[in-house]
């Protein structure tokens, strides 16, 4: 029943503040709802901390496709190269925890790039992430344009002992190539110069052209340009040599043994990501690497696929950083 505007100008103020909670219940109650909404209900952003043509950017493209049809939202790929990869990762890490936003991950940054650009960022390897999954797995190449006489890395020591200084390029300044042929220099007893690039593409790129004699990279993006002859394999930093390239020489055999290094890849959210969307970003990846057209991408990359996920990824990152922290001062490398 209404009542009259005489009576309700002389109610109590407990029965006022009463109807005005009730007549704001509908509204309350449909806050709710709106958090509820089913994710992802809108397009996810794909944070690449290199340039585009480099051996993560080409994974997180090969994915692409199969990851939308799983999400059933666009995803959109940022590539923000910069200091290390660790750029792009502080993107990811200021970025909103409600799952719109993915970072791919990189040993580089967050193994190396994290201790040696320390003063200069904002995040944590560890505290600002949720790491959900590993997509990729793989050893670096070491590659030599056609029109230098060295094949392996031996013969690459010894012609930097005849020419010091000889220059070679990374995807850029605590990569870890760059780290990776500090250490090489150090243990061969060599001078060389640092070339730093944007991204592994770039670096290649130069290499085949003639620009600096030889660079170090993932090996996935640059399977088909020593397949077709376009730039030399000579070397590989597995413990063993692969099976697709048996010309290619391991460091260990040429009387390095320390200089073994595995890449990977994966995936982290903001730290405060809800629990469940972590759940289902890690199941998806762990999907999409299984299916036969991405396993036979893999093969023809001579890579593996992740085989971490969820809190097994998180010990692995953490692991990572503590082994290579200590290498990464002693290696005497400096930001620039």
């Amino acid at each position: 029943m209404a009542v009259p505007s005489g009576e309700q100008n002389h109610m109590p103020p407990t029965a006022l503040r009463r109807r005005a909670l009730l007549a704001a219940l509908p509204a309350t109650l449909a806050v709710p709802a709106l958090a509820q909404a089913p994710w992802p209900n809108r397009p996810i952003r794909l944070i690449i901390p290199f340039a585009p043509g480099g051996s993560t950017d080409a994974l997180a493209r090969m994915l692409l496709d199969h990851l939308v049809a799983r999400f059933g939202q666009p995803i959109i790929i940022e590539n923000r190269p910069g200091a290390g990869a660790t750029l792009g990762t502080g993107l990811g890490a200021e970025a909103a925890p409600d799952g719109y936003t993915m970072l791919l991950t990189v040993v580089s940054a967050f193994a190396v790039g994290a201790t040696l650009y320390q003063s200069r960022i904002n995040w944590d390897p560890i505290r600002s992430f949720a790491h959900v999954a590993m997509i990729q797995r793989g050893y670096y190449a070491l590659m030599a344009n056609n029109r230098t006489d060295f094949t392996n890395p031996g013969e690459l020591a010894a012609a930097a002992r005849r020419s010091p200084g000889m220059a070679y390029a990374t995807s850029g300044v605590g990569s870890m190539p760059h780290l990776f042929m500090l250490r090489f220099a150090q243990a061969a007893n060599i001078d060389m110069t640092h070339v730093p690039y944007r991204g592994g593409g770039q670096a290649v790129t130069d290499t085949m052209a003639g620009v600096v004699p030889v660079t170090l990279d993932g090996i996935a993006s640059s399977v088909g340009f020593i397949r077709n002859g376009q730039i030399k394999g000579i070397g590989i930093t597995g413990p063993e040599r692969a099976p697709d390239f048996p010309q290619m020489h391991t460091f260990v055999e040429h009387g390095f043994r320390d200089l073994v290094a595995e890449g990977w890849a994966g995936i982290a959210l903001p730290a405060g990501t809800p629990q469940p969307i972590q759940d289902r970003v890690a199941q998806v990846f762990r999907e999409v690497q299984q299916l036969p057209p991405v396993l036979e991408r893999y093969k023809g990359w001579s890579v593996d696929t992740g085989n971490r996920f969820g809190a097994e990824m998180e010990a692995f990152v953490r692991s990572e950083v503590e082994t290579w922290r200590p290498l990464v001062i002693a290696s005497g490398a400096t930001p620039v």
